[in-house]
């Protein structure tokens, strides 16, 4: 029984990092978005930069 559960601490550490990882890149995106709409608040589109291009 204790063989099977030391077989098994590899796999659990593999999931542990992936874990960690995927919530880092989610709270990663998470500030990104944000951060994105607050520039996009604080500059809004000038009429006039690139006439002829509409968004």
């Amino acid at each position: 029984m204790v063989k099977a559960l030391l077989a098994l601490i590899p796999s659990i550490g593999v999931l542990f990092l992936f874990v960690v990882a995927i919530k880092a890149m989610l709270e990663g995106d998470r500030r990104e978005r944000a951060a994105q709409a607050k520039w996009e608040k604080d500059h809004p589109p000038a009429a006039s930069a690139r006439p002829g291009v509409s968004r």
